[in-house]
């Protein structure tokens, strides 16, 4: 394997960091890596903030979910969703554009969310661990307050890097299933209870699947915060739908 591959397999998600900076150069590095990503005619559908407010770190970490760590990120990088920027450009002058619609959210997730997989490459690269946080989106209302998102801007993503620490360097990463059970061949193949059962059971541990299963979907699935985030953004996506 070449040395990206090698990376984009080693890599592991990395939640305690050294208390060192990240060099400006590597920050730097890593931004414009994350604007060179595939991208929805060449539009670049998102925006960055770049998180450098301690307040308003502490303010995100409780807002996502109670995680403590996201604080000492030392680059914390929100990915937007942006729908407003070309939309308000088309207005300025003279378009008649049509509303963003949920079609045009989605696009700009994906433009946000490979921007977003661009820069954790890069960071690997660099020996920068990463951690994306998926309940950027928990708390919708919240977030987009603290940040003062306007309409059609969506946190798709918030990433926090840092110099991972040696116990993170060393911990194993979780394994992956097999590719039988994610690779299936010109149409979706439904997996049976005994598949599924095959493609999970190595995440059980020293569980029973059903046990471990029956736990996972409560803490996860079924958790507050899943309900919270789901919720939240149904109550968000009420704008593209209501028009």
């Amino acid at each position: 394997m070449n040395t990206t591959i090698t990376e984009l397999f080693n890599r592991k998600s990395v939640r305690a960091y050294e208390d060192r900076a990240i060099e400006p150069e590597k920050i730097d590095l890593i931004l414009q890596s994350a604007a060179q990503a595939p991208t929805a005619g060449n539009q670049q559908l998102y925006t960055i903030i770049n998180v450098t407010d301690e307040a308003l770190k502490q303010a995100l970490a409780s807002a996502c979910d109670h995680q403590p760590f996201i604080a000492t990120g030392k680059l914390v990088l929100v990915f937007l969703a942006d729908c407003l920027k070309w939309y308000e450009a088309y207005k300025s002058v003279g378009c008649a554009p049509r509303d963003p619609a949920a079609s045009d959210l989605l696009l700009a997730i994906d433009d946000a969310l490979i921007a977003a997989q661009n820069s954790v490459v890069a960071a690997e690269s660099l020996g920068i661990g990463s951690c994306y946080i998926g309940d950027i989106m928990e708390n919708c209302e919240q977030v987009r307050k603290l940040l003062a998102l306007p309409e059609y801007v969506f946190p798709a993503a918030l990433l926090v890097f840092g110099y991972p620490t040696e116990q993170q360097k060393n911990r194993k990463k979780p394994q992956r299933v097999d590719m039988k059970h994610i690779v299936h061949e010109n149409t979706y193949r439904h997996m049976d209870a005994a598949e599924l059962r095959e493609m999970l059971s190595g995440k059980s541990g020293e569980k029973t699947y059903e046990d471990w299963l029956t736990a996972f979907c409560n803490r996860k699935y079924n958790s507050d915060f899943s309900n919270e985030m789901s919720r939240s953004v149904a109550e968000y996506l009420k704008q593209y739908i209501s028009k």
